[in-house]
């Protein structure tokens, strides 16, 4: 009786419940998308697009904080090239940071990857014990500890005191101050190492197996299968570690504070005094784009190189 009556029911006094599919399609319109994206999209264009536009605006301009901005025109890029002494000095040191640092940051992480891809027990104890320093990454108190390891009376002058060696002042000496700066960024290899790790996992071990049967040695195997193999992870690593060694600030800022005799100056710690110290925001604006232009020049030669170099199995090494 009751089946019978909700038959004869009008169809305006039954309630409908929309099934599981219509329910899941409404989630898959575009707007439900931005919805989930909407707290990154926010985060994108108030913490990053809207300061970026603005430092654009900004370095075309003469401001100090103190006053409302004045528009210059190209004048501030134009004292840039033209008329500033520090900017060549430290652009010079910012680039043999980076020519030294990359380089050897990445043979380094690609070194310890290869040690720690074998098969002994305990290797995960191993893995966490070398990642570890890489956790706290460019703290302050990192640097302080760099600092106090390589000063005059530090961890690496009394070591070398037992051997009967006097060790010289190596943040104060502008030979040497340079170069512990370069230590620490290659010494903070963990991200890289990773990488690479995860990339040494994904190597076919039939390709060793193979050449091995061919009488291939390990050094022969290492230039003809690993490094080809690798080489779209090495352009990667190489990409990110230079982006963020040409924006290395705390440990020049805490270790050597740029000196001595500005042989550590580089150039972000320059932008730094341009805009905090001396509070010349406009100029330092324009310092920072010159810097972004910078790392894209770079970046397009490592791309525009890698054909020549990067090895990409479906596409037999070109893009």
């Amino acid at each position: 009786m009751n089946n019978a009556a909700a038959k004869q029911a009008p169809t305006g006094s039954v309630k409908t419940v929309p099934s599981r599919k219509k329910r899941a399609k409404r989630w898959e319109s575009p707007l439900a998308g931005y919805l989930f994206l909407s707290p990154w999209l926010i985060g994108f264009f108030l913490l990053t697009l809207g300061p970026m536009i603005m430092s654009l605006y900004y370095s075309f301009t003469d401001y100090s904080l103190l006053a409302a901005p004045k528009w210059t025109g190209l004048a501030n890029y134009t004292r840039i090239f033209s008329e500033d002494d520090v900017f060549p000095s430290s652009l010079k040191i910012t680039i043999t940071f980076v020519l030294l640092t990359v380089p050897l940051r990445l043979m380094f992480a690609l070194g310890i990857a290869m040690l720690l891809n074998r098969k002994i027990k305990g290797m995960s104890f191993y893995r966490t014990m070398v990642y570890f320093p890489s956790l706290i990454g460019t703290s302050i108190a990192v640097s302080i500890l760099w600092k106090n390891i390589f000063s005059r009376n530090g961890f690496i002058n009394d070591f070398l005191a037992v051997f009967g060696i006097k060790g010289p002042a190596w943040i104060a000496d502008p030979k040497y101050a340079l170069g512990t700066l370069i230590l620490l960024m290659v010494w903070q290899f963990g991200s890289s190492m990773i990488i690479f790790l995860a990339g040494l996992k994904q190597v076919p071990g039939d390709l060793y197996e193979a050449s091995s049967v061919d009488g291939a040695s390990k050094f022969r195997q290492f230039f003809s299968i690993t490094l080809p193999m690798l080489s779209p992870i090495i352009l990667f690593n190489a990409i990110q570690t230079m982006i963020n060694t040409f924006q290395m600030f705390t440990q020049a800022f805490v270790i050597t504070g740029g000196g001595p005799v500005k042989s550590t100056f580089v150039y972000v710690m320059y932008l730094y005094e341009e805009a905090f110290t001396k509070f010349h925001m406009g100029y330092a604006s324009a310092l920072a784009w010159v810097l972004l232009l910078l790392i894209g020049l770079f970046t397009a030669v490592l791309f525009g190189t890698s054909k020549y170099w990067v090895f990409y199995e479906t596409q037999g090494g070109k893009k």
